[in-house]
């Protein structure tokens, strides 16, 4: 978008600030210290979206901000976005407001009351479950596998060493998410419960799981205690666990007010409190919890021999580790914020980047949230980021860190030793003499992702010329339908044990089909992200949560150049071992081919299904059918495909897309070489172009062999000859003349084509008159001549000062033509068909959003370059994404880009070829504010769409829409989205291109016969008593027929375009060409009751109502009451008017709304 009209969202209405509540709450503050595991990075909704347009709204007013003063002075983009940042920070640090100071309270008294909560003797496992259940209904949360009865080692209960506040909301990086505060609780257990073989086979774990049910325990029995400081509970708190980041290993006690304001006095305070058992750093020895380390020993499927080989278990290890060095993390940040004083806001800054995109702390949401990027950012200072950077630097070196460092294959070692890291399933960000990594709740592929992700932005944040502050904080980024490309729901099916380590069934699940799909899809795919629904927060009186019908996603982007391929190769017959694990793997599928290079390959073919699915669809059933379970393929449910059935009769969907319209492309081209070698014209043809959207692929009207389509236009430029007339009759008249030559020519030159000069214009005596329609090989084209003398005379014209101003009017009118026709379509139809081929998937998609378009009765307000525009807009703009790759994802972030576009403030700007630069973003935005200035109330320009071709920006919007039908459109986009963000992967796509006509206010029902372009009507009665005139005979006698007098031929167009001309100032007209079964109207509200006056321009009748009344209700005068008359538009006069011109078209008027009388329903 412009820089000049840049605007910001607020995420959340805080105030700035930062403090803490460790000075003088009474807590103990960890001197140095951060929490070592992260709040809940729950994903927000873009808070406070932009008004949509409204032809009545109020204008918006610009807040007289830091960005705005910058945008005044014209602050260059780099010293804006720090600007823009640094307000985004001020609104949402939490400030000590008053809501702060009573959770504050809220917390001295909680930790007032763990500290008394009674200690317990040690006790069996069993008995310990009965006194805890007995006591208070409270269940022990213990992690699988359960401790057996007989196990030796016993449970108690001491009081903690330590209560602190600890994670972001002392640190003061803090914000709000769905308006609520997170807040971490650190209970340091004493290390007299644990002896020093604890660590091993889930002991630890066991007797941690009792110490947090001790606490919820005491919680439940304590309400409303104070003591002799008249410290009080004001509240009860509503408890249950949840397993902390989503580690099964480490429930923790969930705690928040309830939401009942009459029952409970802190109710709004819309806080999360999360109690965390943990241990000091010296419990247990460090090198216990080395990467290679077994903790566990074998795993359950192992046998019993005594060589059996132990692997490592590094989750378990960090898991345990993690509770340890809480002190050590915390003293870090400290540190670093310290020796930086931009170290906060940039954790601000990464903590919003990772929430936009889908990232947290949790493993359901990568392992990767604000407790990682702000402890990787402490590691890199010093070596790769500087302590005197800006918040805005810090960021962008982050990004370039994380996108360009493979952590996976090498890992950041600080301050460790020689860590013997082994190939396991996460990056490495060791630190310490206790080699913890960090980042051992990744996965491979959401380290991927996010490395995706951190590239993506950076490219973005590195693009000088656009403002992308909105895309990288703002903006969501995390919706599976617009991030992915293809989506399946697969059952979790039962995984043999393979590792010694702990895993959930369902990471075991994900892991092997992450390694079957990657094996499998290959190059066809750019990430393959297993995704398993997350653990919510359960009762206190269950142990573990209730157990749902297991089930994970499997979310893809496809690389749209490859994943339409039809044949993978394979290795070479001459190397056995790795041909024999390829027929393996692939099993029938696979065999042996013979290529055009004379090289012999094992290979797999993919050919059409009977369900017509997409190859990768047909490879993902192929493969877990194979390798995972037989059958599977009943229960795997696919999202990706799913406007594969919206697009017209005939468009291709996916990599094929511009199949359909090779046919057209190759006829064009031979009626091109014909006209290029005809003898005997008068110039010498210079140029042939192209500029209908048939010939750029982006066509609703798909071509088929027997369907002659809408004629294509086509521009032919002769060379410069000063034999060219002066006069712009006379050139017209010239034209003519050139045509019926090459007409004639053409005839004679090409066996099987028809051609016929045909008129337009006829209005106007200096506009283009005449085309050439050629009809070849059952395909239409109409030929229009281009002078280039013809703009220099209109522009004489129009500078001459004696012209009368219906001349100087039709002479603007000819020249805006002239451009549009000769210069800018062609250009344009050059540029998308370009684009079509580097962008496969840009033909398909462009031709959705014009079914949409069609679909809510938009059609002809909006042009088809306009829309066309708006797709491209997505392909070569895509930030905060990658280009899309699937029809979906181009489709939903049009949607998208069209909910939030504010037109009225706002210009678009498409660098449609990528040669736009800074001075023509710049002069683009001096045009549209000139624009604003000539015309503030959008009569006459609403929709300004600029690009390197068209920097004016008004080609393509000059006819329309007005400025109703734009909010009209901003309406719709906006309600389709809202829809798709509700119903997620259960959307029906048939939603969004279902339409309403209740906003109508009549409706005009066309007969069918009328409704197909460019095809004959009906047969007569007559057809069926005589032979002769039935279609089975006429075919037979004609079997490609083709009728001059139809080619082309829309009548309902036709008709429509007569009504706007007649009807312009009293109502609007709504279609779909696709179906063209109704055309829906609205009156002007301007022609409501007013005063009589002469000249106006629409029928009108005679009001009379009584003075007294004052409900706007029209009635007659009694007797003895005063009355005046006024006027009103005769809407029964005009629609009998309309539908006498339609004649045998309309077939039925139907009044939706409005007092209209004398008017027939049908």
């Amino acid at each position: 978008m412009a820089l000049p009209e840049t605007k910001r969202r607020k995420l959340s209405p805080q105030e700035s600030g930062n403090s803490s509540i460790l000075s003088d709450s009474g807590i103990e503050s960890p001197t140095k210290t951060e929490d070592a595991v992260d709040e809940n990075d729950n994903q927000s909704e873009e808070h406070t979206n932009q008004t949509p347009p409204s032809s009545t709204g109020p204008t918006r007013k610009q807040p007289k901000t830091i960005i705005g003063q910058a945008i005044s002075k014209g602050v260059h983009k780099s010293g804006l976005f720090a600007l823009q940042v640094e307000e985004l920070l001020a609104d949402v640090r939490l400030d000590r407001d008053i809501r702060r100071v009573r959770v504050d309270a809220l917390l001295r008294a909680l930790k007032w009351i763990i500290e008394h909560i009674p200690e317990q003797e040690e006790l069996p496992v069993k008995e310990a479950e009965k006194r805890l259940r007995k006591s208070n209904n409270i269940a022990i949360p213990f992690p699988e596998p359960r401790p057996s009865e007989d196990v030796k080692y016993k449970l108690a209960y001491l009081r903690p060493t330590s209560i602190n506040v600890v994670g972001s909301y002392a640190f003061g990086t803090a914000i709000e998410d769905h308006g609520s505060i997170s807040i971490d609780m650190a209970v340091n257990m004493p290390s007299s419960l644990f002896q020093g073989k604890d660590y091993k086979k889930y002991r630890y774990f066991h007797k941690r799981a009792y110490y947090i049910a001790s606490i919820a325990a005491g919680i439940a029995g304590i309400a409303g205690i104070g003591d002799s400081d008249k410290r009080k509970l004001k509240c009860d708190l509503k408890t249950s666990y949840e397993a902390l980041n989503g580690n099964d290993l480490q429930p923790i006690l969930r705690l928040e007010p309830y939401n009942d304001k009459d029952q409970d006095p802190l109710s709004d305070l819309q806080c999360v409190i999360r109690v965390m058992p943990v241990v000091s750093h010296d419990t247990f020895a460090a090198s216990r919890f080395l990467p290679n380390k077994n903790c566990l020993g074998l795993p359950p499927a192992a046998s019993n021999g005594a060589h059996q080989k132990l692997t490592s278990t590094p989750f378990y290890n960090s898991s345990l580790r993690s509770d340890c060095l809480v002190d050590s993390y915390l003293m870090l940040l400290y540190s670093a914020a310290a020796h930086c004083e931009a170290f906060k806001d940039t954790c601000i800054l990464g903590r919003l980047w990772l929430r936009q995109r889908g990232f947290g702390g949790s493993i359901d949401k990568g392992g990767f949230g604000h407790f990682e990027w702000a402890v990787l950012m402490a590691l890199l200072l010093h070596e790769v980021i500087s302590p005197g950077y800006n918040s805005c630097q810090m960021f962008k070196a982050m990004l370039q860190f994380l996108s360009l460092r493979d952590l996976s294959t090498h890992a950041l070692l600080v301050r460790s030793g020689n860590v013997q890291i082994s190939k396991g399933h996460s990056p490495g960000v060791f630190y310490g003499e206790g080699d913890h990594n960090l980042l051992f709740k990744m996965t491979q592929w959401s380290y991927k992702l996010l490395r995706l992700e951190a590239s993506t932005s950076l490219k973005m944040l590195n693009d000088s010329r656009s403002d992308y502050f909105e895309a990288a904080f703002i903006t969501k980024v995390d919706r599976p339908l617009e991030k992915f490309d293809l989506i399946a729901r697969i059952p979790v099916s039962s995984v043999p044990v393979t590792s010694a380590d702990h895993e959930s069934e369902s990471m075991r699940f994900c892991r092997k089909i992450s390694s079957i799909l990657s094996k499998g899809l290959g190059d066809r795919v750019q990430i393959i992200y297993p995704f398993a629904q997350r653990t919510v927060a359960w009762s206190t009186k269950a142990a573990s949560p209730a157990v749902q019908n297991p089930s994970i996603e499997v979310r893809i982007l496809l690389d749209p150049v490859n994943a339409g391929r039809i044949v993978d190769h394979g290795p070479s017959a001459e190397y056995k071992a790795e041909a024999a694990a390829f027929r393996k793997f692939w099993g029938p599928k696979a065999e042996l081919r013979r290529f055009k290079d004379g090289s012999i390959l094992e290979s797999v073919v993919w050919t059409g299904d009977k369900s017509n699915r997409p190859i990768a669809q047909q490879i993902i059933i192929y493969l877990l059918e194979r390798h995972v379970e037989s059958g599977i393929v009943k229960s795997i449910d696919f999202v990706g495909d799913i406007f594969r059935d919206m697009l017209p009769e005939g468009a291709a969907f996916g990599s094929q897309a511009l199949t359909p319209f090779q046919p057209l492309m190759t006829v064009y081209d031979e009626l091109e070489n014909s006209i290029r070698r005809l003898e005997g014209l008068p110039l010498q043809i210079r140029h042939i172009a192209a500029a209908s959207s048939s010939l750029r692929y982006s066509s609703v009207q798909v071509p088929t062999k027997d369907h002659l389509p809408t004629p294509a236009d086509v521009v032919i430029l002769f060379e410069g000859s000063g034999r060219w007339p002066d006069d712009l009759i006379a050139v017209q008249r010239t034209k003519i003349a050139i045509l019926l030559k090459m007409g004639e020519l053409l005839t004679e030159a090409k066996e099987g084509i028809v051609t016929r000069v045909g008129l337009e214009n006829e209005k106007y005596r200096i506009l283009n008159s005449s085309f050439l329609e050629v009809i070849y090989k059952n395909v239409a084209f109409r030929l229009r001549i281009q002078n280039e003398r013809e703009e220099t005379l209109i522009d004489r014209r129009l500078k001459d000062k004696n012209l009368d101003p219906r001349s100087r009017d039709e002479a603007a009118l000819a020249l805006a033509i002239y451009k549009r026709t000769f210069i800018q379509a062609p250009f344009h139809t050059q540029a998308v068909r370009t684009l079509c081929t580097r962008f496969p998937l840009l033909s398909p998609t462009i031709i959705l959003v014009q079914k949409f378009f069609n679909s809510h009765l938009l059609f002809p307000h909006f042009s088809e370059e306009f829309i066309e525009l708006l797709v491209v807009r997505t392909f070569v703009q895509p930030y905060p994404w990658q280009a899309p790759s699937s029809v979906m994802t181009g489709f939903l972030r049009t949607l998208f880009f069209l909910s939030r576009w504010d037109w009225r403030v706002e210009p678009l700007i498409v660098d449609i070829n990528g040669e736009l630069e800074r001075k023509d973003i710049e002069m683009i935005n001096i045009r549209f504010e000139a624009w604003k200035k000539i015309d503030p109330g959008m009569t006459r320009m609403v929709l300004f769409v600029a690009s390197k071709l068209d920097p004016d920006g008004i080609t393509w919007t000059q006819k329309g829409p007005s400025r109703v039908v734009a909010a009209r459109m901003t309406t719709l986009a906006r309600s389709a989205y809202s829809v798709i963000k509700e119903a997620e992967l259960t959307l029906d796509p048939a939603v969004l291109f279902t339409s309403s006509t209740t906003d109508y206010d009549f409706l005009l029902h066309i007969h069918p016969r009328f409704t197909a372009v460019g095809q004959k009507p009906q047969p007569s009665q007559a057809a069926g008593k005589y032979k002769n005139l039935s279609d089975q005979f006429l075919l037979q006698q004609n079997p490609n027929p083709t009728d001059l007098e139809l080619t082309g031929y829309a009548p309902l167009a036709l008709f429509i375009e007569e009504l706007q001309t007649i009807y312009s100032s009293t109502l609007l007209l709504f279609y779909n060409p696709e179906e063209a079964d109704v055309i829906a109207g609205i009156w002007n509200p301007n022609t409501g009751p007013r005063h009589w006056k002469v000249n106006l321009t629409y029928s009108t009748r005679p009001l009379i109502f009584s003075e007294g009344r004052a409900d706007g209700h029209h009635e007659r005068a009694g007797d003895g009451e005063e009355s005046r008359s006024e006027i009103d538009i005769n809407k029964p006069a005009i629609l009998n008017e309309i539908a006498r011109l339609g004649g045998d078209m309309i077939s039925k008027v139907e009044v939706l709304r409005g007092d209209i009388l004398g008017l027939s329903g049908e």
